[in-house]
């Protein structure tokens, strides 16, 4: 019981106490809001990642492809061993293009792009797809179909275009005194095929004059723009009218930025390659079992490449993984700097309370009970600390976002640009486990720090300590 008292009051009566305290709580808030902000980052990117690539690719080698698509989707169907694993199956077809449109000022643009053949209802059933779209988020079966707004500003326009070109093509009248001949009907105004348009294609970000992000929109639904491709064996050019129908924002600029989302079916007639596809997407009942479907369909198609979409992205996760963790090792060292301080404070009172380490031996306290004293002692600032960090940590994580607005009133700099991130909030994951692994490293911090001069204060000969003093 005297243990718990002496400790109690040199945490009370110990000022120098409270810059240990301090280390340690800073220490502990700063690992759970980095830890947490870093995990939010992660989280949201393995979700966008699986989003778009689902459970297991199957994939050609090169921008061929491979033939007869719903023929092996219904032998893995029918295999004993894959066909109760698999939930969802969908292909699809992936090629770069060239992309041109005209600005609304009449500017031409030209950029590469990644153009994707998908049939919408399929790609949905593996989830992910539906959820980044802009226009059709809640439609419960998304399509290339243009809505009607868009329809009649497509219509619009191409009757406009119509017009002016029949009136520059009208012959000239014999007898300017006569009117112009009848213009021709204008033909019938044919829809081009849908396209889903990466939202950083059709838009860019800029701040108003609020100094807030918008995204200012150079396409908009009902505008034409042209994709060339390569089609046939020979890889001859081939190009289209589309028309955009839907935005697909996955908030992940390396996809909005180069992604365009055509029919399956039209881009397979474009390139003349009917019934073929670039890869076949599988969302299994249970990623469990990835590893073993995957090893299935290897054997299955020995010639094709089979991934489970971790694998597919390995190089990207493993680098976040490994940021990760040398973070936290070097922060960690704001709670080994605090081990320092209590090691330096604990031998001060070994030294200042040397005569009553004495008196405590004489009266009977054993060696054991006076290291105890100082082992309590440092344990006793590790939870103390730990728990301020932990409660500072978690409330700051929370309102992350307020706290980041504030910073950026009171800074003048914007601390989270959204032009470059592209999120609208500052993405947290609080994990419990991540907590308290943390709580428990300063703890333990603190308690080995405070060994050396627990042992010191435990081998001193009372006679001796008297005699000091």
């Amino acid at each position: 019981m005297y243990k718990l008292l002496l400790c109690w009051r040199y945490l009370r009566t110990r000022y120098l106490a409270l810059a240990c305290i301090i280390s340690v709580m800073l220490g502990v808030a700063t690992l759970i809001v980095v830890n947490s902000v870093m995990s939010g980052f992660s989280s949201k990117l393995r979700e966008r990642l699986h989003g778009l690539l689902s459970d297991v690719v199957i994939e050609s080698m090169g921008m061929e492809g491979f033939a007869d698509p719903h023929g092996k989707m219904e032998r893995i169907r029918k295999d004993p061993f894959l066909g109760p694993r698999i939930e969802a199956m969908a292909g699809t077809m992936e090629v770069f293009a060239m992309l041109q449109f005209h600005t609304p000022d009449g500017q031409p643009i030209t950029r590469t792009v990644r153009l994707i053949g998908v049939d919408p209802k399929t790609r949905s059933d593996l989830g992910g797809f539906r959820d980044h779209l802009v226009k059709q988020k809640d439609s419960a079966n998304p399509s290339f179909e243009l809505p009607p707004e868009a329809k009649q500003r497509y219509e619009e326009r191409e009757q406009i275009a119509l017009m002016l070109q029949a009136q520059e093509m009208a012959p000239p009248p014999l007898d300017p005194s006569e009117p112009p001949p009848p213009l021709p009907p204008p033909p019938r105004i044919k829809i081009p095929q849908g396209a889903i348009v990466g939202n950083l294609i059709a838009s860019f970000r800029r701040k108003d004059e609020q100094g807030k992000a918008k995204d200012y929109y150079l396409l908009n639904p009902g505008d034409s723009l042209v994709l060339t491709t390569v089609g046939g064996q020979k890889l001859a050019p081939v190009y289209d009218r589309f028309v955009v129908v839907d935005y697909f924002q996955s908030e992940m600029s390396e996809y909005d930025s180069h992604y365009i989302f055509v029919p399956l079916d039209y881009l397979q007639h474009l390139r003349t390659m009917p019934d073929r596809v670039t890869s076949i997407q599988i969302k299994l009942k249970d990623y469990g079992d990835a590893e073993a479907v995957v090893s299935a369909l290897d054997k299955m198609f020995p010639y094709l490449r089979v991934e489970t979409w971790e694998k597919k992205q390995g190089a990207l996760l493993a680098a976040i993984s490994i940021e990760k963790g040398i973070l936290n090792v070097l922060l960690f060292l704001i709670i080994a700097v605090a081990g320092f301080g209590i090691l330096a404070i604990f031998s001060m009172i070994v030294a200042e309370k040397t005569r009553d380490i004495g008196i405590l031996k004489a009266l009977g306290a054993s060696n054991g009970g006076v290291m105890k004293i100082f082992l309590t002692y440092g344990l006793l600032l590790g939870v103390v600390g730990a728990g301020l960090g932990t409660t500072l940590g978690l409330g700051l994580t929370v309102n992350i976002n307020e706290v980041e607005q504030f910073l950026t009133r009171v800074t003048g700099h914007e601390i989270f640009d959204r032009t470059v991130y592209y999120f609208n909030e500052i993405p947290t994951d609080i994990r419990p486990l991540m907590v308290v692994l943390v709580n428990l490293g300063a703890t333990a911090i603190a308690v080995v720090f405070s060994i050396l001069p627990a042992l010191r204060a435990a081998l001193l000969h009372p006679v001796r300590a008297l005699r000091y003093e």
